[in-house]
């Protein structure tokens, strides 16, 4: 497979490098998923097209069980710095996470798929903004979802590219990954007044200084300390001139959690924090926007990654995931299904220190015909399960 993968590498790079030099956000992702769906349906698979607003589905095959492999293609809101021929073409947008490989890798799979003669279905989901989420707070999985995208679909897959390893290795485990994610949007409400006389006022900073304590003390203080949890702010707003003390203040957030009891837990503690803006004569008012909820690698989906994985590269160039509170939206996904995610090792010299997000990361596409036979072999030891 891995033959078979390194003799389409020209084309892969080619998919990676248009995709990077055209960079689409969120649910505009239009031309790639274009671009997907018509080289899908060359390939000889049955697309849908639009599948939670922008997203591609695609399957191939007939009878027995079926595996969906998911591919995110959505880009960042980020000035590309990199100085190379296929660099970002358009302004402050840029793959910065590595989706345009996810695409192209996802697309070279289909590719050596379609050859096969396959035990089972597979089903390609090929989703738009894994980034970030609608007016409606849904992010691209959770649209397709609601679409019946993973109807029917026995196992689910995905890989994402980590740049802090090396080409040639991946990283697998069973269990939680990443986090679930919620985030959250607050005003303080105090009363303004001038800032010469603060006993006419209540200041919405004083409220907010002590609501800011209880917020930091959720995790230390009110959690379990074996119960992975973030409580973070991210924005404060508030404020007009040195010399006025404002009726209110905004704070927006972000927390992170691995299980559904911690989420409604900090839930719970959240509105406890801001309860001390009332206890001190002040009021406020708190929205939790639901986000995606934690990955958490199935057991027996993992085992066969990992199996796959030291067949391909050996056993001692896979590894144990690194875990982190980040947050992944193909938890999603496997809310219909048992799933898991693996990394793949991507580092490029000179890059060691420009990671994910960042305005100079980029990938060694070394990786690229790895990361496709990869997906293909995990899928088709699926169907022989």
């Amino acid at each position: 497979m891995l033959k078979q993968a390194h003799a389409i590498t020209e084309e892969l790079i080619e998919w990676r490098r248009d995709f990077h030099m055209h960079p689409e956000i969120g649910f505009d992702v239009h031309r790639t998923a274009g671009i997907v769906a018509d080289e899908l349906e060359k390939m000889g698979y049955r697309v849908t097209r639009g599948v939670g607003k922008t997203g591609v589905v695609a399957d191939i095959g007939e009878g027995g069980k079926m595996v969906a492999i998911r591919a995110d293609m959505d880009a960042l809101p980020l000035q590309e710095l990199n100085d190379t021929d296929f660099k970002s073409t358009i302004e402050n947008k840029m793959h910065a996470c590595g989706h345009d490989s996810h695409t192209a890798m996802a697309l070279g799979a289909a590719r050596l798929l379609a050859n096969e003669k396959l035990n089972g279905r597979i089903r390609f989901l090929f989703q738009p903004s894994e980034e970030t989420a609608d007016e409606e707070g849904k992010s691209g999985a959770v649209r397709m979802s609601e679409e019946g995208a993973m109807e029917g679909v026995d196992y689910v897959i995905a890989q994402h590219v980590d740049p802090t390893q090396p080409v040639g290795t991946i990283a697998i485990n069973a269990g939680p990954c990443s986090g679930g994610v919620d985030s959250w949007f607050a005003t303080i409400q105090g009363k303004g007044g001038h800032g010469a006389y603060p006993h006419t006022t209540v200041d919405p900073f004083f409220l907010l200084a002590h609501v800011i304590i209880a917020l930091n003390g959720i995790v230390s203080r009110r959690l379990d300390p074996f119960a992975p949890a973030v409580v973070s702010i991210g924005s404060i707003h508030g404020g007009f001139t040195e010399n006025v003390i404002p009726d209110s203040i905004k704070i927006t957030g972000t927390m992170r959690f691995t299980t559904s009891e911690t989420q409604k837990q900090i839930h719970d503690e959240m509105k406890r924090a801001f309860e001390v803006a009332k206890a001190l004569g002040g009021d406020y008012e708190l929205k939790i926007e639901i986000g995606a909820p934690p990955m958490i690698n199935d057991e027996f989906v993992s085992k066969v990654m990992e199996e796959a994985g030291k067949d391909l590269l050996g056993a001692e160039n896979v590894q144990e995931m690194h875990k982190s509170l980040g947050a992944e939206d193909f938890g999603s996904f496997m809310a219909h299904a048992p799933g898991a995610m693996y990394t793949i090792g991507v580092q490029k010299k000179g890059h060691e220190d420009y990671l994910l997000h960042h305005p100079k990361f980029d990938l060694d596409e070394r990786a690229l015909p790895i990361g496709t036979a990869m997906l293909v072999e995990t899928a088709k030891r699926f169907l022989k399960a």
